[in-house]
Parts: C-alpha cells; structure tokens; sequence
C-alpha cells in the first residue's frame, strides 16, 4: 500500500512527514529495549510482507501485517514500519523517500489504533484471542487504505475515484490479513507469549 514517489502534494507530505516524526519520537520513547529483538524480527517480517505487491495507478496491494505488528509492539510500530519501509524505498525503490512520512503514517497509525482497540483482549481465551487478532488484522489494512485513500484525495480531487478504487481492492487483503493475523497471534501465543507487551502504566 505504498504511496508512490511524487504523488502527494507538498502540504500532505508535510503533515505526513511530521506525524511519522512525532509517532516515531513517541515509539522511541515508549519502546522497551529488552524487545528490541521483537521490535526487529517484526521489522523485518513487515519488509519481507509488503515486498510481494500488485501495482494498482499510484499505490499497490499487498500483505501488510501492521495489525501484528501494532498488537506487539505498540507505539513501537512507529519506528519498526519507519525503518521498514526506508530500507524498501533505498533498496527496492518502492514508495519513495519524499512519500516516506505519509507511508509511514498510513501504514503505523492504525496499527496503533488497533493496539489500543482490541490489545487487551489476547489471552483472554482462543476465541477472545483469535477474535481480536482477526479484527487487529483486519482493521488496520482498512484504516490504511483509508488513510492512503485521504491523502490522494487532500492532494487532489481528482484522486476520488482511484481513491475509492485503492480502499474496494483492499476488501479481500483485508479478511486476509485477518486470518492470517488471527492464526499467527493464537499460536505465539501459546509458544512465545513473552512476544506480547506487558500492559503497564504508561510512560
């Protein structure tokens, strides 16, 4: 769901580059660095996700695992998608370095919506569990797609259609993304559960 280089105006660039600013300054923050394996493994299972794409005019489709990415890492995803999808743009050209902020937002702020959403609800028992990663998974390729349609759309009018046409051709990743997202978390879950964030008072 890249946002390709030179496409969104300057001003939505902007916006774009000093929320990412802001939610990664918040990401480093709250970040526990006794997980900062986690946070790279998660980088990198988001990298490798998003690599296999279907062009679509000015963006792309493909897996994203935000969502998993957002329920164990929180604030977090910030830097993880950040790094993530520079290393897309340096290497392999996709998005682009101009667009990086605006991607980096699309792509992180719903996964932490989601993490504040539905992130309680895991281990709560297989059905709360899988239930609540469907909809973390689901719901942040929706938010997404949202989010990438309202920056075509700030950028340019014109953009209404292919907008709407990036959010429908999302539908299918979406229910995807959620059962893939809902199988994975089940099964860390019962292997890894240190995976999971502790829920704490907030720094």
């Amino acid at each position: 769901m890249h946002i390709s280089e030179g496409v969104v105006s300057g001003p939505v660039m902007m916006a774009g580059a000093a929320l990412a600013f802001a939610g990664t300054a918040v990401g480093l923050k709250k970040i526990d660095y006794e997980r900062m394996v986690h946070v790279a493994i998660l980088s990198s299972a988001f990298f490798v996700a998003s690599l296999i794409h279907v062009n679509l005019g000015p963006s792309s489709v493909h897996l994203i695992l935000n969502g998993i990415v957002g329920l164990l890492l929180g604030w977090a995803a910030f830097p993880a998608i950040l790094t993530a999808l520079l290393l897309q743009a340096i290497l392999f050209q996709y998005g682009g370095i101009t667009a990086l902020g605006v991607n980096t937002v699309i792509m992180a702020l719903p996964a932490v919506i989601c993490y504040y959403l539905v992130g309680p609800l895991p281990g709560r028992g297989p059905r709360y569990t899988f239930v609540a990663a469907f909809l973390a998974g689901a719901g942040s390729v929706g938010l997404a797609a949202l989010g990438l349609g309202s920056a075509l759309y700030f950028t340019e009018k014109n953009f209404l259609e292919v907008s709407m046409l990036v959010m429908t051709a999302n539908l299918p990743v979406m229910i995807i993304e959620g059962i893939v997202t809902g199988f994975c978390v089940t099964f860390l879950l019962k292997v890894y559960p240190e995976i999971f964030p502790r829920r704490g008072p907030e720094k």
